[in-house]
This record gives C-alpha cells, sequence and structure tokens, in this order.
C-alpha cells in the first residue's frame, strides 16, 4: 500500500466516524442516533480492518526478505547443466 493510499483510507475512515459524531448531534430524535451509530460503526470496523491489513502487510514483507536470505546464491563460475526435453539426445 502506498503512502497516499494508506493516507486517503485512514482519512475517510476517520472522517466517517466524525460525520456520525456530527449527525448524532445535529439531527434530533432517533434517526440522529440511527445515523450516528451507523456511521461511527462503519468508521471503526473500517480502521480496525485496515489496521490488520497493516499487520497483515508487514507479515508478507518480513517473510519475502527472509525467503530471500534464504534462497542460495548462484554462482558464476559453476558450470550450468544443459537441459534437454524428454525423448531427444542432448545437444552440446
Amino acid at each position: 500500500m502506498t503512502t497516499r493510499a494508506r493516507i486517503a483510507a485512514y482519512g475517510s475512515a476517520s472522517a466517517l466516524v466524525v460525520a456520525g459524531i456530527v449527525c448524532g448531534a445535529a439531527i434530533n430524535g432517533d434517526i440522529g442516533q440511527i445515523v450516528g451509530f451507523t456511521l461511527i460503526g462503519l468508521g471503526g470496523i473500517t480502521l480496525i480492518s485496515l489496521v490488520f491489513l497493516e499487520i497483515g502487510l508487514s507479515e508478507d514483507r518480513e517473510r519475502a526478505a527472509e525467503e530471500r536470505q534464504r534462497r542460495p546464491r548462484p554462482n558464476p563460475l559453476q558450470r550450468r547443466k544443459i537441459d534437454r526435453s524428454r525423448g531427444h539426445r542432448r545437444h552440446l
């Protein structure tokens, strides 16, 4: 996730929470509470989902770095085996 996408995602989720608080305070009656709770709930769920996404992405980056370290590097001085197709003789 790029930094710009990360800022946009967290910003929009935070905006949902703020909009829910404003709607809950501005609109009187049950409708204001319902709209407020809905927007706050959606924003909260989005924020928590983004946190879990960040954790998963960091684990993937860590696993890829470990895999790169474990993978043996090819030796440029070592002779390569000549591959051949099945049923065909080896051509040198």
